[in-house]
């Protein structure tokens, strides 16, 4: 069953923290099975705070999800993402 990993961010703190994870990001996604299905494309917030941006990766499995997330290479490149922005992620299977 499919799994989407949604990552919110709520509000910038460091822009360049946020480009060094943009190019480091791309090598992550080696190895993995991964569709970017939306990027910080327009979006319309219906209900609660309003966001900078929203990003969905389309991965075969939660269980494929999660050992993208936990890999060495994301984590390493998700520490800049921490420094950059407060961000909200979770993973949902598909139906």
């Amino acid at each position: 069953m499919p799994a989407y990993i949604v990552f919110t961010r709520e509000k910038t703190l460091d822009q360049s923290e946020l480009k060094t994870y943009g190019e480091k990001t791309p090598a992550t996604l080696e190895g993995h099975e991964i569709k970017i299905l939306a990027a910080y494309g327009r979006h319309v917030t219906l209900e609660g705070p309003e966001v900078e941006g929203v990003v969905i990766a389309e991965f075969p499995s939660l269980e494929e999800a999660q050992a993208w997330y936990n890999s060495p290479a994301y984590q390493e490149a998700a520490q800049h993402r921490f420094r950059g922005a407060v961000y909200h992620g979770l993973i949902v299977e598909g139906v």
